[in-house]
């Protein structure tokens, strides 16, 4: 669920300001701008890959251990409203003269200083860690020539919406952190079905990358249809794997995840090439195929249960 944080917020920021009457390449610059905001959060996975080489096992124990660094502080402090909301004044703020941008610095300080007292030195790390990504994100948005209050909207939209996109996966993040309320207690389901849960989720984040497209296209007047190339039916043929592979759980994604994947990174192949700049192309492509993909396997997956 990483990359479709970052998506949904350069879908909205883009469109928005594209309504309110903004130049293409101004919305489309402040949507990156925001998709940047909507993906900082997760700067606390960067303890994670310590899980990797903690112990021996294979591959999918290596994965377990991946995972289980990554709960000591992912979504925690990162992920809470009021920190993401102090976070996106002292973006604005750095984005000022220079007075302001000394109040941006003992705002985003107080965020390092408090984190550590309350949660000790790892959580700690990883809010100094935020911070600065914070000022750089902030610093391109001053760079390309964009006001406090358009950075403002950007940074709050990204650093607030990202935590809710977790409530489908794993445990809730700690919305309210420092305050020892919680706002969700537990996982939002999808269904009952562990595996229909992981396939709903999978769908989610397959929306998002599809309101991201949708959003750039509409944006740069193009046809999205025209940047599906026809081999990415072949995602049909993924429904080889509903008996050949561990029904995906999410305890249990990684097969699913890796192998779906593999079936778009094939598809979008032929428009790799650098020569041609066709991203889109491949990248749209890419998207089709892995849906067909995903859509095949929840069909296929229904029939063989029943």
């Amino acid at each position: 669920m990483f990359v479709g944080h970052g998506l949904l917020a350069f879908a909205v920021v883009a469109l928005f300001t594209r309504r309110m009457g903004w130049s293409r390449e101004r919305a489309l610059s402040l949507g990156l701008i925001a998709c940047a905001f909507g993906t900082i959060p997760d700067v606390d996975m960067l303890y994670a890959p310590i899980g990797l080489f903690a112990g021996a096992g294979g591959l999918l124990e290596r994965a377990e251990n991946f995972w289980t660094a990554s709960t000591l502080v992912h979504r925690t402090v990162t992920h809470s409203l009021i920190v993401g909301s102090i976070g996106a004044l002292g973006a604005t703020a750095w984005t000022g003269d220079t007075q302001s941008r000394h109040v941006g610095i003992v705002l985003l300080s107080l965020l390092v200083a408090i984190t550590t007292l309350l949660s000790g030195g790892l959580a700690g790390a990883i809010m100094l860690v935020f911070t600065l990504a914070v000022l750089a994100v902030a610093t391109a948005a001053g760079r390309l020539g964009f006001g406090s209050r358009a950075v403002f909207g950007a940074a709050l939209f990204g650093l607030l919406s990202h935590p809710f996109g977790d409530v489908f996966t794993g445990v809730p993040p700690q919305f309210l952190y420092p305050l020892s309320m919680q706002l969700i207690e537990g996982r939002v389901a999808v269904s009952q079905s562990p595996t229909l849960h992981l396939l709903g989720a999978v769908g989610i984040e397959l929306a998002t990358m599809w309101l991201a497209a949708i959003a750039f296209c509409s944006i740069t007047d193009r046809q999205l249809r025209d940047h599906i190339e026809p081999w990415a039916v072949l995602g049909v043929v993924y429904a080889v794997a509903v008996p050949t592979i561990p029904p995906p759980t999410l305890a249990l994604s990684y097969p699913f995840v890796v192998s779906v994947l593999g079936v778009g990174v094939v598809c979008s192949v032929p428009r790799l090439d650098p020569r041609r700049h066709e991203w889109l192309t491949a990248a749209v492509t890419g998207l089709t195929a892995v849906t067909v993909a995903v859509l095949t396997y929840v069909v296929t997956y229904n029939i063989l249960k029943i």
